[in-house]
């Protein structure tokens, strides 16, 4: 990206010319990766999942009109997102959440209104998501979540976090429903997956922007996997506390640790200049 560079017109004697200003400083407008960000982002799946089935089952607008709604939703929070000059966990977090159930409503309304394959959408949402990705990395030359700082990185990581969503939820349900695992068995192996690229980063050097990626998609079908196995109904495989009860517990979980770091700003980077960072 180019940087601005101010420079300070041509001095009046001596003929010489001021060093340019160094970049002027720009903040990330994402949290840093600690263990609060992967806490919350399992949370907010979670509830993305539960919270979608239940304004589906509760809400009366049926699956069409809850979609429509969360995703005007999502669109003014978007709004105010975009023009924070810096990371609010507040606004950032509720974005996360909306756009986790705007995720999961775009893969049911796939599959349950049109009848559209779990394979298949599936791989369309994967596809898609390696597009987003090819067209970031072409006009931004890094994926890094560390220098979201320009409007357009922003709305490419953004746009690439709603294919997460959509793909975790079909991925999710294909192992879960399609190949009959089960919802406890679907999220220890899910679980197992997001162990074995930590480890192949941490101990392999697996690419640190890759790495965050696979366990950022990897993640929403565990979350989907944890909230289909408390919420469903025993016969179903599920503990049967209901989508009520589910959402609102780990909503609260959520709020607790979203204000935590909203006073505390334990989760916010520093300034950077707009490196191009992998």
């Amino acid at each position: 990206m180019t940087q601005e560079i101010f420079e300070t017109p041509q001095a009046a004697r001596g003929g010489r010319t001021a060093a340019p200003r160094p970049p002027r400083p720009r903040w990330n407008k994402v949290p840093e990766v600690t263990a609060y960000f992967w806490i919350i982002k399992v949370l907010c799946t979670t509830v993305g999942e539960t919270a979608a089935d239940l304004l589906n089952e509760k809400a009366g607008l049926g699956l069409t009109g809850v979609s429509v709604l969360m995703s005007v939703l999502l669109a003014g929070v978007l709004v105010v997102q975009f023009r924070t000059t810096a990371y609010r966990a507040g606004v950032y977090w509720l974005a996360v959440a909306l756009i986790s159930v705007v995720g999961t409503l775009i893969s049911d309304n796939l599959t349950d209104n049109m009848g559209v394959p779990l394979e298949t959408t599936t791989a369309v949402f994967a596809v898609l998501l390696a597009v987003v990705f090819g067209v970031w990395y072409r006009r931004e030359r890094t994926l890094s979540i560390h220098s979201i700082d320009t409007t357009g990185r922003e709305a490419y990581y953004w746009l690439a976090v709603l294919f997460t969503f959509a793909l975790g939820t079909s991925a999710g349900d294909l192992f879960s429903e399609r190949m009959d695992l089960g919802y406890w068995l679907s999220a220890l192996l899910f679980a197992l997956a997001i162990a074995a690229v930590a480890i192949a980063h941490f101990s392999l050097g697996l690419d640190a922007v890759w790495s965050f990626w696979i366990a950022y998609v990897l993640t929403r079908p565990l979350g989907a996997s944890i909230g289909d196995y408390l919420s469903q109904p025993t016969g179903d495989g599920g503990l049967g506390f209901g989508t009520v009860v589910t959402s609102a517990l780990f909503l609260t979980v959520i709020l607790g640790l979203v204000g935590y770091l909203a006073v505390t700003r334990k989760d916010v980077a520093g300034p950077g200049t707009g490196a191009a960072t992998a």
